[in-house]
């Protein structure tokens, strides 16, 4: 990479900072306009929380401008904590009964096969994992691995759009639309994915899908959507019943306490919380046009990829996926069998490089996450330290 645009960013000096996947790290004027934003509820408290004094038309800023970059209606998107909290709350808020089957992959974040285990121990329903073999080669092997899952039993459909510990991109426009034909319910957990690819979520047409602001929009902690179908937002209830909640009454167009929809005012308007992390993504998506980001994503993910094929081609071990199911700019790397906690406290005590290594389903993963301040200097400190540690030259 010929830019290195550290300077723009908060990281500690001198740190080999190859995580961003995780919770990524807020550019300098992102987070100056996060602090105007604390700063002015500060000052005014009372009139930045009232609803009639500008807190509805500032959240209602932000779902437009996410919205608009996400490919949605503005009137389908809340914003909510984190992914995992958007994604908790349509979990909870499904009907189902004894004998309902949610089928999943054998690729999904821990957290969230938490939450729906939890949901089908107080439900009775039972959770149906589709094995998605490795490495990933083609859309019909994906196709083919969830649908020999789906019967009639099948009620909720639940998979990342980018997995986190395999950081594939699942190409899920067909289940999708498949699962909508056989009335199953599709929920997608898109942690990862806003920033990263492109995404047009009205053209998905899936039910529910949540996602993160604060990892690849760069925008501070505490920034994610909810984004629900029109068909189906009046069936979620929040997981904070507050001023914005009204009864259900089963109608799809349902008014609110505040405003002309329940679903927003549901998730709104939920007491006294700082909304100052939503209120600046606006900010960060100017930051990215501002500065040529897709230019910048494009260097980024040609690093990730050489760096995870030299790695590759040093362990012998072949990558998860051909390259078009691999997340770009996120890849994770198998490696020879190790001591994964020791790898990772070695990488960041010896060589001051900051990056998840994990076991998953029995294989040792380094995650390799590159943003516009990493440099090829900080790639190579990578491989040359993994090889030193795990005795590869």
């Amino acid at each position: 990479m010929t830019e290195n645009l550290r300077e723009l960013f908060h990281l500690q000096e001198g740190l080999v900072f190859l995580n961003h996947g995780s919770f990524g790290a807020c550019p300098k004027p992102v987070f100056k306009t996060y602090q105007d934003w604390q700063l002015t509820l500060e000052n005014q408290p009372v009139a930045f929380l009232d609803q009639e004094r500008g807190l509805l038309d500032n959240m209602k800023a932000a779902r437009v401008a996410v919205a608009k970059e996400l490919g949605a209606n503005e009137q389908d998107i809340v914003g909510v904590e984190n992914a995992t909290a958007g994604l908790n709350a349509i979990a909870r808020s499904q009907e189902l009964k004894p004998g309902d089957e949610i089928l999943t992959s054998n690729h999904e974040y821990n957290a969230l096969e938490n939450t729906w285990r939890f949901v089908a121990d107080r439900t009775g329903a039972k959770i149906v994992v589709a094995d998605i073999a490795i490495p990933l080669r083609s859309e019909d092997q994906f196709t083919s691995s969830i649908l020999k899952k789906m019967t009639e039993n099948t009620k909720v459909l639940f998979l990342s759009h980018i997995t986190s510990p395999t950081s594939l991109v699942f190409p899920i426009e067909n289940v999708v639309k498949e699962a909508r034909n056989r009335g199953i319910i599709t929920v997608i957990d898109g942690a990862h994915a806003p920033g990263l690819i492109h995404l047009k979520l009205n053209e998905l047409n899936a039910d529910f899908y949540s996602g993160n602001c604060h990892k690849w929009m760069m925008a501070p902690k505490g920034s994610a959507f909810l984004w629900a179908h029109k068909d189906v937002q009046h069936t979620l209830e929040p997981t904070v019943i507050s001023h914005g909640w009204v009864p259900q009454n089963g109608n799809k167009k349902q008014l609110g306490a505040f405003g002309d929809s329940r679903f927003i005012d549901c998730f709104e308007v939920q007491g006294t919380r700082d909304p100052a992390a939503w209120f600046t993504v606006p900010a960060a998506i100017e930051f990215k046009q501002l500065h040529n980001w897709e230019k910048v994503k494009r260097r980024s993910s040609e690093l990730a990829m050489a760096t995870a094929v030299t790695i590759s081609k040093l362990t012998k071990i072949p990558l998860f996926a051909s390259h078009e199911f691999l997340a770009p700019q996120l890849v994770s790397i198998p490696l020879p069998d190790c001591d994964v906690d020791e790898l990772k406290n070695r990488l960041l005590s010896e060589y001051d490089i900051e990056i998840p290594v994990f076991r998953w389903a029995d294989i040792c993963i380094v995650r390799l996450s590159i943003q516009g301040y990493n440099t090829q200097q900080e790639a190579d400190a990578l491989v040359n330290a993994i090889s030193e540690i795990l005795g590869l030259r």
